[in-house]
């Protein structure tokens, strides 16, 4: 069961391809959108406060690339871009350690709504990798698109970032500082979001570089817009 204040989140739902099967305003606000088997109730509150907000669901897919395609598109369509940050938001896809492959949207009432597919009979978190880099990597993406926590995330990359005696490669490096922008604008902190994607988009890659991180660097444009 998710909140809503002012209906924006039904605006957004039927944008997304949703349909409102169901709508109440009193005695107590009340709405069902429907999309395929994908099934989503709305109560409304009073003096709601989206940032205050702890409301999440999971939805399981099995076409979660698909669906993301659709989302993005139905946001452009609504707000004239892709938002990756504020409210509402969409995150990236990605290939969580849990054999999950998902995304998370954010709506206007900062409900949080996780949209998966199991890549794996085995859910369980896989090992954190051993080496530095790989390891913060590995916590970060944990705790930006699967806890929703971006100032953990944010401490996460600062702090391997500062490392004196490591380097990361220039691939590690990218998908740190990529990553290190998207908490940064989702926490409304412009300045690091902004020095970040300039440092990430300044490291020399490789064709195969480039390649192996074309999602990666699909999001610095992305965030950059």
């Amino acid at each position: 069961m998710e909140e809503f204040g002012d209906g924006d989140q039904l605006r957004e739902a039927s944008g997304l391809g949703f349909e409102v099967t169901f709508q109440q305003k009193s005695p107590n606000p009340y709405a069902v959108v429907e999309r395929g088997g994908i099934e989503l109730r709305f109560f409304g509150m009073k003096r709601y406060e989206p940032t205050e907000s702890y409301s999440t669901c999971c939805v399981r897919t099995d076409d979660v690339d698909g669906l993301y395609a659709d989302f993005r598109a139905g946001l452009k369509r609504a707000y004239g871009k892709v938002p990756s940050r504020g409210l509402p938001r969409i995150g990236p896809l990605k290939d969580m350690s849990y054999g999950t492959r998902q995304f998370l949207m954010t709506d206007p009432g900062s409900n949080c709504v996780r949209v998966g597919q199991p890549t794996s009979e085995d859910q369980h978190h896989r090992p954190a990798p051993e080496e530095t880099f790989a390891r913060a990597l590995h916590h970060a993406s944990l705790l930006a698109d699967s806890k929703e926590d971006p100032a953990g995330a944010a401490k996460v990359g600062d702090r391997v970032l500062r490392l004196d005696d490591e380097r990361p490669t220039p691939a590690q490096l990218v998908r740190l500082l990529v990553l290190r922008a998207d908490v940064a604008g989702r926490l409304g902190d412009e300045r690091t979001a902004a020095t970040a994607l300039a440092e990430a988009a300044a490291v020399p890659l490789s064709a195969e570089e480039r390649e192996t991180l074309r999602s990666d660097l699909g999001r610095l444009e992305e965030l950059r817009d």
